[in-house]
């Protein structure tokens, strides 16, 4: 038998070593081909067969709703089992992406154990769980993870587990409808008076959400600040930075990685830490929405979580 074939699509190289770095940890034996926007991962689904595509929504050149729309016109892909892995979780997105043929939902930022539950169950309904896992070792279930180190490094890395893991084993593969997961929200404490004259944005963790304090903005990342919390995030932890502009309430989602925390205070108790966010974006259309966010000072209204 042939081995078992995944597309990965998504423009962030970063997005995508984290997803394919975990499906191998999983399933030994599967084949990964990966493509940075619609329009590649068209050309591949043309000229070769694939079990299960993993796209995000938005790319240059194709969207990924773009791509699940031709996929369910075309005789031969309208059962492709197709999982939207995504930062867009409000309601009209979920119900747009459900009627163009959408078979699951994965929410950026994710953990290893929420793909690999979206996955196993995507492989379950196709007959293919048991081919998938035929190979795999007793020692697979390191996979379960919720450092994105430990994903890019294949396990590796020395890491201690993070207490947020008990945060993400609510992630369920029994409903009936496919839907985003939900993410737990993580009480913020009020701004300090020092911080108050700085934007805001929301800042979604794979063990929460945290409002965020901007302090600087450029085109590669963001400075923010963060009230401190019992579960500390961590540096490499793949996030979403939510900022909303201009009258119409417009909001850019943006994908990333936690590149460096400190203590925002010169104490070792600091109530507030400091975290430097590196974009993984490709998309234009988001590079553009950046661009007049540092040109109007970035946002000028409070992010509202719920919104």
């Amino acid at each position: 038998m042939s081995k078992v074939s995944v597309l990965v699509v998504d423009d962030a190289s970063f997005i995508r070593d984290l997803i394919k770095n975990c499906l191998r940890n999983y399933f030994p034996g599967i084949r990964i081909e990966d493509a940075v926007n619609g329009r590649k991962a068209q050309s591949l689904l043309i000229r070769e067969s694939f079990d299960l595509v993993l796209c995000d929504w938005e790319m240059p050149e194709m969207s990924g709703l773009e791509l699940l729309t031709w996929c369910r016109e075309q005789d031969h892909l309208q059962t492709l089992p197709f999982i939207m892995v995504t930062s867009r979780g409000d309601k009209e997105n979920v119900v747009q992406a459900i009627q163009a043929g959408v078979s699951d939902f994965v929410s950026k930022p994710f953990t290893n154990e929420q793909l690999l539950t979206k996955v196993k169950k995507a492989f379950t309904k196709a007959g293919l769980l048991s081919a998938v896992m035929a190979s795999a070792p007793s020692r697979v279930n390191s996979a379960f993870g919720n450092d994105s180190l430990n994903a890019l490094t294949g396990g590796k890395a020395q890491v201690v587990a993070s207490a947020s893991a008990s945060a993400s084993a609510s992630a369920s593969a029994s409903a009936s409808a496919p839907v985003p997961e939900p993410v737990a929200r993580q009480a913020s404490a009020p701004v300090t008076p020092a911080l108050t004259n700085r934007s805001q944005g929301q800042l979604r963790l794979p063990n929460g959400i945290q409002l965020c304090v901007i302090k600087a903005l450029s085109l590669k990342e963001a400075l923010l600040v963060v009230r401190r919390g019992d579960v500390l995030p961590q540096v490499l932890d793949s996030a979403v930075l939510d900022l909303e502009q201009g009258e119409k309430a417009e909001v850019a989602r943006l994908n990333g990685y936690l590149h460096a925390i400190v203590a925002y205070e010169p104490k070792p108790d600091s109530d507030w830490l400091q975290l430097t966010f590196r974009f993984v974006d490709q998309d234009a259309e988001k590079m553009n929405y950046l661009s007049r966010l540092i040109a109007h000072g970035t946002a000028q209204k409070h992010f509202v979580p719920g919104a």
